[in-house]
């Protein structure tokens, strides 16, 4: 595995997988450009060692072939303007037209390819596929961390290719050392902040974090299960009834383990989910029938924030209620503030999964913490344990 900041790009085209997968509106026009912000820092690097760069990405979801909806030419002059210089688009990723532009290009030169996607072979992980997309480069780059748990032909087998000349570029290795910095190497006490809908979806995380943490806060739907399996009325609460006896396990495994796990002392209840709901604010294990619990009360806001502010390492993964409704926004926003007062203060911040990037974005925090991830299911995964295969492929 080579280093980015060490390699020599001069005379060499750079094959880089980037994570162009941004969201266009009925114009084509892209309405949040992040991603594609964030793979800038590694494009300049090869162009100003004096390497030429060809990006493969895919868009969307593309069903049935190419698609122009999916098209990554709606990406290529705004890239051009990030980047102050002229992009080249091959209308294929692989084939004549894709190797054509290649072979042509020269250093300081940008070459964008067509939709991986618009390939069944890139999701299935072709050896043959990958073999065509690596014949286009001297050199592989992995750069999308958010796609990083696929084995997909683009970010895992097309390294088999490069079997000495592959590495990280700057959000692939800024995110691992970040998550690393958590999971492996970090200050207590350490507080995981884990929200969002559903007690099943994060099972795996918080059985992985029991060993790390010493706090895990528990926000959103997923906190009317740990209520009702404490014997709580939750009204018409989110409940994953099947779970009462994974929530009870958890508790007692926290226990054995000396782990402080907070649940709502309070919620901020609605009759209806909607903006407009009636809104009652009670115990959450005291909701009347009728109600369903939408965000955390204001005790709890309280409480979250005290340990939250007191927390030398910070992980957050989830919103506190459903933050999108103004009405229901109060206890996400608390809870944001703190992680970012935390931050102030020195402790190391790290904010995952989309509805709290979302969530740090909405409330303006984003530059107030110190990493927020791109990952989405691939941070969630590593979170877990579990080894990604783009990951893989580079270090092995």
């Amino acid at each position: 595995m080579k280093n980015i900041d060490t390699y020599t790009f001069s005379g060499k085209k750079a094959l880089i997988r980037v994570d162009f997968n941004v969201p266009l509106n009925a114009e084509h026009i892209i309405t949040d450009d992040t991603r594609i912000r964030a793979a800038i820092p590694t494009i300049k690097k090869v162009l100003s060692g004096g390497g030429s760069v060809i990006l493969m990405s895919h868009l969307g979801r593309p069903k049935d072939g190419p698609a122009n909806k999916y098209s990554l030419k709606h990406i290529v002059a705004h890239l051009g303007q990030l980047l102050n210089t002229s992009v080249k688009f091959a209308e294929d990723c692989i084939g004549e037209k894709a190797t054509s532009a290649a072979a042509g290009l020269l250093p300081g030169e940008v070459l964008l390819l067509e939709n991986l996607r618009f390939h069944k072979q890139e999701e299935a992980g072709t050896e043959e596929f990958a073999k065509q997309l690596a014949s286009l480069g001297d050199v592989y780059i992995n750069d999308a961390f958010g796609t990083a748990h696929r084995a997909h032909a683009s970010t895992t087998i097309v390294a088999h290719f490069f079997p000495e000349e592959k590495m990280f570029g700057y959000v692939m290795s800024g995110e691992l050392n970040s998550i690393d910095k958590v999971l492996k190497n970090a200050e207590r006490p350490f507080t995981a902040i884990m929200g969002g809908a559903k007690v099943s979806g994060k099972i795996s995380i918080i059985t992985n974090l029991m060993d790390k943490v010493d706090n895990i806060i528990i926000g959103g739907g997923m906190s009317y299960t740990f209520a009702k399996a404490l014997g709580g009325k939750v009204g018409s609460s989110l409940v994953e009834d099947d779970r009462i006896q994974t929530a009870l396990e958890i508790l007692k495994t926290a226990k054995e383990k000396g782990v402080n796990i907070y649940i709502p002392n309070d919620s901020v209840c609605g009759d209806k989910f909607d903006n407009a709901a009636n809104k009652l604010t009670c115990l959450t294990n005291e909701i009347p029938d009728g109600y369903m619990g939408l965000d955390i009360g204001p005790e709890a806001e309280k409480e979250y924030a005290s340990v939250i502010e007191n927390s030398k390492t910070i992980l957050w993964n989830g919103p506190m209620g459903v933050f999108e409704m103004s009405s229901f926004e109060s206890g996400t926003k608390a809870v944001a503030l703190a992680v970012a007062a935390a931050t102030a203060k020195g402790a190391y911040s790290l904010v995952g999964g989309g509805d709290s990037v979302a969530a740090v974005n909405q409330f303006n925090l984003a530059d107030k913490v110190s990493y927020v991830s791109t990952g989405g299911g691939a941070l969630l995964e590593y979170m877990e344990g579990i080894e990604l295969p783009g990951v893989k492929a580079i270090r092995a």
